[in-house]
């Protein structure tokens, strides 16, 4: 099951026990903050989580499936992201699970 932005403020709620709307702009404040900081180009860490980088992509050449035409991709930057070890662990090993 995908965890929906919906969800998350539903889970903060349950947790703060705050008024819905205040969770909901909780979490789009969150959300806006770490947008802004990647359109910027900075990295967004959250300890015990992970990274989230912004990478530059040079031109390359590249391929339409469709059509098998040659093109030349244009550069772009992607985000990427790094978990840390401590959600690695969890992830291999089931520890939090609910």
């Amino acid at each position: 099951m995908t965890l929906t932005k919906a969800k998350v403020v539903e889970n903060v709620y349950e947790e703060l026990e705050l008024p819905r709307k205040q969770c909901a702009d909780i979490v789009e404040s969150l959300l806006e903050i770490m947008k802004h900081s990647l359109e910027n180009g900075d990295d967004v860490l959250i300890s015990g989580f992970g990274k989230f980088m912004v990478k530059e992509k040079s031109a390359r050449r590249g391929r339409n499936p469709a059509t098998g035409e040659d093109l030349i991709l244009n550069p772009r930057r992607v985000v990427t992201f790094k978990c840390s070890g401590k959600l690695r662990d969890i992830v291999n090993n089931g520890k939090g699970k609910s």
